[in-house]
């Protein structure tokens, strides 16, 4: 990925919140069969290992699973938001007209190596540690025993778990930073208004962290 220096995020600290927050990454990975992208939950044990080991899993009948060996490198990508930012948003536009459209975004990309986990003690324990964290926020949350055993491992019998320990790590925050304060505060207050609060706080963030 390419990462200007006023865009990276070298912080481990901060790109495992990114990814905690923003838990369903794309696993890429090159087999014999090519170039392969899927989209799965990640559960992020930032105690395991230097940087941390994600823990997934994929249907049996994916072949994802049959084409990695222990081993493989492959790479997760996490999204934290998007928003195209127009330079009519820049109040220094309309003084020196100098300013072009752009995309802003914040991702995490954590490269890795695989370890195929087929059997059944860890993936009832990635399971429910995805459902406690997803279902925290419910009045009443969901949990494995509340359906019938039975019917449950038929389930986990269906499923085949991936764990990642995590190699490398980069993280790119691209919210406007090179832009003077009031252009990255006034960008960011439009996407507020315009209901995009994520990219939109993010960006307050960066200008009230810049030296003005």
């Amino acid at each position: 990925m390419y990462i200007p220096a006023h865009f990276a995020d070298n912080d481990t600290t901060s790109l495992h919140q990114l990814i905690t927050a923003h838990p369903f990454g794309v696993l890429v990975s090159y087999t014999a069969s090519g170039l392969d992208a899927n989209h799965l939950p990640c559960h992020l044990d930032a105690t395991q290992g230097a940087l941390g080991t994600l823990h997934l899993h994929v249907a049996r009948a994916n072949p994802l699973w049959r084409e990695l060996a222990d081993g493989d490198a492959v790479l997760v990508v996490f999204s934290a938001g998007d928003a195209y930012i127009s330079p009519s948003w820049y109040p220094s536009k309309h003084e020196a007209h100098r300013q072009v459209p752009t995309w802003n975004y914040s991702v995490a990309h954590a490269h890795g190596r695989v370890t195929i986990r087929d059997d059944e003690r860890y993936l009832r324990g990635v399971v429910a540690r995805l459902t406690r964290t997803h279902e925290a926020g419910e009045t009443r949350p969901w949990k494995m025993s509340d359906a019938p055993a039975d019917f449950t491992d038929t389930l986990l019998k269906a499923i085949v778990g991936i764990e990642i320990e995590i190699t490398r790590l980069e993280g790119k925050r691209k919210l406007s930073q090179n832009k003077d304060v009031r252009d990255i505060d006034a960008a960011g207050r439009t996407l507020l208004e315009r209901g995009q609060a994520e990219v939109g706080e993010a960006m307050l963030q960066e200008a009230a962290r810049k030296p003005s």
